[in-house]
């Protein structure tokens, strides 16, 4: 029996990550894609330069990591609910 529960909480784990990591990349991927927008040589003094890709990148995966962690934290509250009614 112990095992089981073992095997549902391993289980449980693991699909949380892959979730996690998933909605993450899709995250960053969505915030480069949005990035694209943005009029970075306003800013920096070469955009095209390595630093300039860089530091796109960076803000890509900052911005990202917030979206994912709200939409994360959604969706963790969102499944809490079901425990308001019982």
């Amino acid at each position: 029996m112990e095992q089981l529960l073992n095997a549902d909480y391993s289980g449980a784990i693991g699909t949380s990550g892959l979730v996690s990591m998933v909605v993450s990349l899709l995250c960053v991927v969505l915030s480069w894609w949005a990035l694209q927008n943005l009029k970075l040589d306003l800013v920096i003094r070469y955009p095209k330069s390595p630093q300039g890709r860089l530091l796109h990148l960076l803000l890509a995966i900052v911005l990202g990591h917030f979206v994912a962690g709200f939409l994360l934290d959604y969706l963790g509250w969102s499944g809490m609910m079901r425990n308001l009614f019982y």
